[in-house]
């Protein structure tokens, strides 16, 4: 189960158990409708890809030290940007 889609799509589960289901405040189970889940697109996705995909800080520093920051934005900000720009999945 995708915990975060749930807990977006269902604001009242305050709990989820992959294998007992979904709970709210009160301990009711909260029923989830998993077709729902699993066709749900998360606006926000571009940015848990951009965090995946840019090098690590110590590189972008290191990197920034000895080309500028103008050539880091250009050859490591902006091709990721590019490849997952806002508001797509």
């Amino acid at each position: 189960m995708n915990h975060r889609i749930i807990y977006k799509l269902y604001p009242t589960v305050v709990t989820i158990d992959d294998t007992e289901g979904a709970f709210d405040k009160d301990g009711n189970k909260v029923e989830i409708n998993l077709s729902l889940v699993n066709a749900w697109v998360d606006p926000e996705q571009y940015k848990y890809q951009r965090a995946k995909e840019y090098p690590a800080i110590s590189e972008q520093l290191d990197y920034i030290y000895h080309n500028g920051i103008n050539a880091w934005k250009t050859d490591m900000i902006d091709p990721v940007k590019t490849k997952y720009p806002k508001g797509t999945v």
